[in-house]
């Protein structure tokens, strides 16, 4: 793969010489996510071809690979020896890549319970925008100490560097799972999940939608059984297919039109008084919500003024047009770190310029 990495370098060099931008892409199955800059014409550095496990030792709960290995294929390997991706990535396509999965930083459902995308991230090795070859971490998780920049990948969509490689910490997958469901009001759900959330319950994942609370739980049988005696509910037989249309968006929620918001606030805030429908997941810290394309939904300043005083954050997930604002705005100061970081690994601005954020 060293010709592949050689002909990256030589791309990123000439478009650094020559200020012309690059539009990183992986297995493209998150084209739709992040800002849409109208004007700016870069051209595509397609990475997916650079793919393959280059180490895996499932006795050290550590696996390397390429960037370009797509997700799908990673999580064969893992399954068979019994280990899995904990934050549970959403792919959201066959041709999802673990590039795509760290640049992006998005977790599944498990992610409350286990952790999300930065967690798991041991190392990586990168080509920075002027084509050096770096690596920061480790593959194991006793040479990760200190701040670890690897961690800066996550969630930066290509805007600080080419991945090339990344290690990550894996888990065993659990013993059993079983999920329930009631039902009752959002803030009775609110109520429940934060409870739970207090408890000593395997509790793997949970959503609110249309006046149904799920839970699943995960882990040893015994403490599956034992909660399932506890809490009651009613078993839901294809729990698995549940989770999965929720991680990859085909449940019936994510299938309306409009606007798709993803707003991160506190678990415990009650809920929201915003028009149109609602899903919430991690204990109502994740709370989904589809404007439904009125006017209400185009006012970016207003949801987030609802999300801000909530302690939280909201992020234009899915929609039609060009926009350039997908993130919540930062405060100035950590604006200026953003800045400056952007500065030392793209001097030259070549990098998915205004992807992440208009000013760079």
């Amino acid at each position: 793969m060293q010709h592949l990495i050689d002909e990256f370098r030589d791309v990123l060099r000439t478009a650094a010489n020559g200020g012309a931008p690059l539009r990183i892409r992986g297995g493209g199955s998150k084209d739709f996510y992040g800002n849409r800059i109208p004007g700016v014409d870069a051209h595509m550095l397609e990475a997916g071809g650079h793919a393959g496990i280059v180490e895996y030792e499932p006795t050290e709960l550590v696996v390397t690979a390429r960037a370009g290995t797509r997700l799908a294929d990673l999580s064969v390997e893992l399954r068979a020896c019994g280990q899995m991706m904990a934050f549970e990535p959403p792919h959201f396509g066959p041709s999802a890549t673990l590039g795509g999965c760290v640049a992006t930083g998005l977790s599944g459902p498990r992610r409350a319970s286990a952790g999300a995308v930065r967690d798991f991230v041991l190392g990586v090795r990168m080509l920075d925008g002027r084509g050096n070859d770096l690596r920061f971490g480790g593959r194991v998780m006793k040479n990760v100490a200190g701040y670890d920049i690897s961690r800066l990948m996550v969630g930066s969509m290509g805007t600080l560097g080419l991945l090339l490689e990344v290690s990550l910490k894996v888990l065993p997958l659990p013993p059993a799972e079983t999920t329930l469901c009631w039902e009752m009001q959002e803030a009775e759900a609110i109520g429940r999940m934060n409870q739970w959330a207090g408890r000593p319950l395997p509790v793997s994942a949970t959503c609110f939608w249309d006046g149904v609370l799920t839970l699943r739980l995960s882990g040893a049988e015994s403490a599956v059984r034992a909660a399932r005696t506890k809490l009651g509910g009613d078993e839901i037989a294809a729990g698995a297919a549940f989770w999965e249309s929720i991680r990859e968006q085909k449940h019936a929620f994510f299938r309306g039109g409009g606007t798709l918001w993803r707003l991160s606030v506190k678990p415990t805030l009650p809920p929201l008084s915003l028009p149109g429908p609602q899903l919430l997941e991690w204990g109502g810290a994740l709370r989904w919500w589809r404007d439904g394309g009125g006017k209400t939904g185009s006012d970016a300043l207003g949801v987030r003024a609802i999300a801000a005083a909530a302690g939280g954050h909201a992020t234009r997930f899915r929609g039609t047009g060009a926009h350039a604002d997908a993130f919540h705005p930062l405060e100035p100061a950590m604006m200026d770190i953003h800045r400056r970081l952007k500065q030392r690994f793209d001097p030259a601005g070549i990098l998915n310029p205004g992807r992440l954020y208009p000013q760079f």
